[in-house]
């Protein structure tokens, strides 16, 4: 007997079709998880369940959840259903939850409203110590966890009146692979233990393939496959399936060779936080963030940094373009102290997103052309320029009078790589910069890399907590933990043959897919 049965169901908003005769089951205690790219549908799909669609949607077929017609349903029943029939676990937990709102408030409300004859308080500390917070008080507020902490409290406010049914929408996207095999192994258990049906909306196969008892496909709004998840994993039969298998599993070909002289040296580097003062009168502590790190970046050298999010990656970086003051050691490119202004024209980041760097009122020839103040002298060829650097990320010269809303995610994702080099910098730093992205659309900005590799032989440092994407795009990899370098070497030879216990730690909660013939990522249908 299915738990979910959605049948025929199309959608549209405005007039614009969204959905196409989606079709797909889910039992009581059985993960079904929904995949493809960005705009598939997905999610969509999973609103359309909710019954949280946009205003002007107009749905047909059926969507029947535990014998009720959701569909059919006025306001104030699917209230009644949301949270206690069903709840939603959403991608970004700070946006899901009330800032000025006590976590123990936030789990008790929804107890109160669809529980009223248990105690708040007591059914929240029993739900978050269930989701793995006992030692988090309920005064916490969500600002005062981690990201990991804060999606388990989402978790805890959808479980906490024992649905039937549970939506996970990329509840993983955003964590590090520690804490992401922690949230994905808190869903499975939960979804075991309590009988629960559990929808996994996701783009990553990896997860899929880990998580999902079966799959369903979704491309265009509609579904294209749907089988059990070793069969059609080993098997796909559509070709877009096979496609999204190719790009998940997609290598990069990289070209070799770096010189022997020191681009970026870094030595003995200390960075220290000042703590809030607790007490009065009572000296405030410090937090060191990264403690006597030490390595050099080669000219024409790829880097790797990986490590779980609060390990000192993001400081190290602000350090390295001099954005940051250290307490010790010292960071120099070639030869010149990073925090000299003349180095800052030498280096450029690309951020994990694009469209959050980009003023969304600036014409792409105004956004790309940015570093130009970081010259001396403008360049007097400014507009080839910009056909150049356009071209060169795989985008048209006409592109540069546009808006950064007129493009994709990856389109974006192009220009903030052209913004990047269109001034020739000798170090790029890569924040990030695939993990918003959907696997065909990684492939693609990772070959683009390779290319621009090939063109002006890239000296860069690619920041990811993806260790598959670290493990194609890069020449060497450093480990860090706790703001040291735990562990460094050469790419393939530190995954193949990790040698300190974090590394391997990584490494083993990493979600992986199944062996697949196919290593180069083909265009999709």
């Amino acid at each position: 007997m299915s738990l979910l049965s959605i049948t025929g169901l199309s959608l549209c908003i405005a007039g614009a079709p969204i959905l196409r005769d989606v079709s797909l089951s889910l039992a009581p205690g059985e993960v079904v998880a929904v995949t493809g790219e960005s705009g598939s549908g997905k999610s969509m799909t999973a609103l359309a369940v909710m019954q949280l669609l946009p205003a002007q949607s107009d749905a047909t077929g059926t969507i029947s959840l535990d014998g009720h017609e959701m569909l059919e349903l006025d306001e104030a029943t699917l209230c009644t259903l949301r949270g206690d029939l069903a709840g939603m676990v959403f991608q970004e937990p700070m946006t899901a939850l009330n800032p000025v709102q006590t976590i123990g408030d936030q789990v008790s409300e929804t107890v109160r409203l669809h529980r009223p004859e248990l105690n708040p308080q007591r059914r929240a500390r029993e739900v978050l110590d269930r989701v793995g917070l006992e030692s988090i008080p309920l005064s916490r507020y969500p600002h005062e966890l981690s990201g990991g902490q804060r999606q388990r409290v989402v978790i805890a406010i959808a479980i906490a009146c024992g649905p039937k049914l549970l939506i996970a929408d990329e509840p993983t996207t955003a964590l590090d692979v520690t804490t992401q095999a922690q949230i994905l192994t808190l869903l499975k258990r939960l979804a075991a233990e309590d009988g629960m049906g559990l929808l996994m909306i996701t783009h990553d196969l990896a997860v899929v393939a880990e998580m999902a008892d079966r799959i369903v496909v979704m491309r265009h709004g509609e579904v294209v496959e749907t089988g059990d998840t070793p069969a059609l994993l080993a098997d796909p039969q559509h070709p877009y399936t096979q496609a999204l298998l190719a790009a998940s599993n997609h290598r990069v070909d990289l070209p070799g060779g770096a010189e022997q002289a020191p681009l970026l040296r870094v030595q003995d580097v200390v960075r220290d936080y000042t703590l809030p003062r607790t007490k009065l009168f009572v000296p405030a502590g410090t937090h060191r963030a990264v403690d006597k790190v030490s390595f050099d970046i080669k000219r024409g050298e790829r880097i790797g940094l990986v490590g779980e999010s609060g390990c000192g990656k993001s400081t190290l970086t602000r350090a390295i373009l001099g954005l940051e003051p250290v307490q010790g050691g010292s960071i120099t490119l070639a030869g010149t102290p990073v925090t000299d202004p003349s180095v800052r024209r030498k280096m450029q980041v690309v951020f994990q997103d694009p469209y959050g760097s980009f003023n969304p009122r600036h014409r792409v020839a105004r956004l790309i052309t940015e570093p130009f103040h970081l010259l001396d002298t403008p360049p007097t060829d400014r507009e080839e320029r910009i056909a150049s650097a356009l071209t060169d990320v795989g985008l048209s010269p006409d592109d540069a009078q546009k808006y950064p809303h007129q493009f994709s995610g990856g389109q974006r994702q192009r220009l903030a790589i052209a913004r990047a080099l269109i001034i020739r910098p000798e170090l790029v730093i890569f924040d990030e910069a695939v993990s918003a992205l959907d696997v065909s659309v990684r492939a693609q900005i990772l070959d683009l890399i390779a290319e621009l590799c090939r063109q002006y032989d890239l000296t860069y440092l690619f920041i990811s907590h993806d260790l598959s994407v670290v493990r194609t795009i890069t020449d060497r990899v450093m480990v860090m933990q706790k703001g040291r370098i735990v562990e460094a070497g050469q790419t393939e030879a530190v995954f193949s043959d990790p040698q300190h216990p974090y590394t391997k730690q990584l490494i083993d909660a990493a979600p992986q897919l199944p062996p697949h013939e196919t290593t180069r990522a083909r265009s999709l249908p």
